[in-house]
């Protein structure tokens, strides 16, 4: 069993990557995710942003693996996670 916590960059190259699209995700969801502290937001806000993020990772590799290209063919509002 691996000692590594869960809550670290596996790419530690790709930390900056994340932290981009962790703050373009939660502009898109209306979340005010600040550089630094963020004790201010809800569970349901932070969660709503981390959940976000899968969904459009996974919806990023099931494209790629079926070699569609094409972005933004999601359904639905990105405020629907939010309830």
């Amino acid at each position: 069993m691996s000692n590594r916590s869960g809550n670290t960059t596996a790419v530690p190259e790709a930390k900056s990557a994340m932290d981009r699209f962790k703050f373009e995700v939660a502009s898109e969801l209306g979340v005010p995710l600040s550089d630094g502290y963020n004790g201010n937001l809800t569970s349901k806000q932070n969660g709503s942003v981390g959940g976000y993020m899968v969904k459009k990772m996974i919806e990023s590799q099931e494209r790629q693996m079926s070699g569609t290209t094409g972005a933004g063919t999601g359904t639905g509002s990105a405020n629907s996670t939010m309830m």
